[in-house]
This record gives C-alpha cells, sequence and structure tokens, in this order.
C-alpha cells in the first residue's frame, strides 16, 4: 500500500485506531518509525505502553520516544521510512500539563509535517462525541483537542475514523493497488 504524505487516524478511546493505524503502516513496506508520546505515568498507562509495544514485537520497528519534542523525532525521520505518530492526544496532554504552550507547538509540529520526507501517519482521540467535562482543564483540554485535530485534518491526504475497529474513510482516497484486503 503507497501511503499519503500525511494521514489521520482518530477514534475515540479502545477504538482500535492504533491498531489500523499499524497494519496501514506494516502494508506500506517502508521501515517502521514508531514515535511514541505516551508516558509511563502509573500502572495503568504503564501496561497500556506495554500492550503496544508487545503488538509490534518481532515486526522490525524502530521506536523512538518522543512525549515532548515530537517534532524534532518527525523532523528526523528519513526518505525511505515511514514515521507513526502514537498519539497526538498524548502529545497534547504531556504540553498541557506542562504548562507548554501547545499553539505554538501545533504550529511547530505542522510546519515539521509539511516539510517531512517521508510519509507520517498520525493516531488522536475523537473527544468531539462526548459530554462536556466538569472541570475547566479537561474542558480546556476538550477543545484544545478538537483544535489540534481540525488543524492536523486540514493537512492531511487521507483521514480515517475509526470505530469498533471499522474504519470510515472521512478524506481522500487510499491507495490500494497492491493491497488485497487493506482494511
Amino acid at each position: 500500500m503507497r501511503l499519503p504524505p500525511l494521514s489521520l487516524v482518530l477514534g475515540g478511546a479502545s477504538s482500535g485506531k492504533s491498531v489500523f493505524a499499524e497494519r496501514m503502516v506494516r502494508q506500506s513496506g517502508l521501515a517502521k518509525v514508531y514515535i511514541a508520546t505516551a508516558e509511563m505515568t502509573d500502572g495503568e498507562m504503564s501496561e497500556k505502553i506495554a500492550t503496544h509495544r508487545q503488538r509490534r514485537a518481532g515486526q522490525g520497528w524502530r521506536t523512538v520516544e518522543a512525549p515532548h519534542d515530537t517534532s524534532r523525532a518527525l523532523a528526523q525521520i528519513e526518505s525511505g521510512e515511514v514515521a507513526l505518530l502514537d498519539c497526538v492526544s498524548f502529545w497534547l496532554t504531556n504540553l498541557m500539563i506542562d504548562g507548554g504552550d501547545w499553539e505554538e507547538e501545533l504550529e511547530l509540529l505542522l510546519d515539521v509535517l509539511t516539510q517531512m520526507r517521508a510519509p507520517v501517519v498520525m493516531v488522536s482521540n475523537d473527544v468531539s462525541g462526548g459530554v462536556v467535562p466538569e472541570n475547566a482543564l479537561a474542558r480546556a483540554f476538550q477543545r484544545a483537542q478538537g483544535e489540534v485535530n481540525q488543524r492536523l485534518a486540514a493537512e492531511c491526504d487521507l483521514v480515517v475514523y475509526v470505530r469498533a475497529g471499522l474504519p470510515q474513510v472521512l478524506k481522500g482516497q487510499p491507495n490500494l493497488d497492491d493491497v488485497d484486503d487493506p482494511w
């Protein structure tokens, strides 16, 4: 499967978006680079990270831990590689918890993405379908995540929404020339 330059895979929590994005990257035939943004902040996150690592084990992935300097990690991806950024939501969470300027960092990320020499597949949570959170930080995150997703989707050639493990193409056309069953 030939990937477009920029792809965004959206979905809710535990929707299957990461599994789907990993499959897209594996089917590209390029050298796979996993840009990891999650941090082991507690036992639950440690288990989630271990599950993701185990799923990729033995498949030739190179992992780059980049919970804070994600743009720099992406800028080092070479042609002949494909980057999977998993996930934008943890990147945003890290910025907001650390008091970083997420709008400035988003501009930097968008600048790097538009100059990439290799395809990038990004995974991000869709927070638009849930209830309005009860606390200010959660509401600020929901607004920021919505804006980040909209800005990324505007730049992407392919946007796919995954629900219950099933993909729905929102934007673009996947190139299915070399793949019998890509989805």
